[in-house]
């Protein structure tokens, strides 16, 4: 027997918010931290250009926080949303577990993982049609939820705690797992801007299937069938 039961949990609208102010923040001071030094390497390469695999154009006041370039100031916003961050990351995850919101919503079966249904999902995207999920999350929801929640956002607060010179003389095992300092800031740099690909596809998608009622539900709550 089905009974209603809110689209969002309390607690999973509260955490979306916050997470998205702290994305917004620590992306935009992570620009103007960018500014410093616009070039990226991998393992324990110094600062010489032609070590570099990557180099980045200044960003604009207008797209860094502060609004001017200030690599001090923009490390302090940055350090105080991250803890914000990872604090509301780790207690989302926990919360997730404990109100089954992990298991009924995130996590996917393995008959999910069909050829078949895989490509119907697809297709149904293509034709725009945002009502074969019935209120639950479709495979590449639960796909795209899955890679960002338990992969790229932890990777962004290890990797950042990995180019600390304070966490990696307590934990030193950090620059192991990522293989040197400059290896993790270009893993962060590339999850940052992975995380702001996922943004913009999410805001599109949120346009495309109905954009006030999807803002209530994440408002509001929702409602939706569910089997107890």
């Amino acid at each position: 027997m089905k009974r209603r039961a809110p689209r969002h949990r309390l607690f999973t609208r509260l955490w979306h918010w916050i997470n998205l102010l702290c994305l917004v923040i620590l992306f935009m001071s992570g620009l103007n931290i960018s500014n410093a030094h616009p070039r990226l390497y991998w393992g324990q390469a110094g600062f010489s250009p032609s070590e570099a695999w990557a180099f980045i154009p200044n960003f604009p006041g207008w797209a860094t926080i502060p609004g001017y370039y200030s690599l001090a100031a923009a490390r302090q916003w940055h350090l105080l949303f991250a803890w914000v961050f990872a604090i509301g990351l780790l207690a989302f995850m926990v919360v997730s577990v404990i109100n089954g919101h992990f298991r009924k919503d995130i996590a996917t079966r393995l008959k999910e993982w069909r050829k078949s249904s895989i490509m119907a999902d697809i297709r149904a995207h293509l034709r725009l049609d945002f009502s074969h999920g019935a209120g639950q999350y479709n495979f590449l929801q639960k796909a795209a939820y899955g890679l960002v929640i338990f992969i790229m956002l932890p990777l962004m607060i290890f990797t950042g705690m990995a180019m600390s010179p304070a966490m990696d003389a307590a934990w030193p095992w950090l620059l192991d797992i990522f293989g040197g300092r400059q290896s993790a800031r270009s893993i962060h740099f590339i999850c940052a801007w992975g995380l702001f690909g996922f943004l913009i596809l999410h805001v599109a998608l949120v346009f495309l299937s109905g954009p006030i009622g999807q803002l209530k539900a994440m408002i509001l709550g929702g409602s939706r069938d569910e089997t107890p």
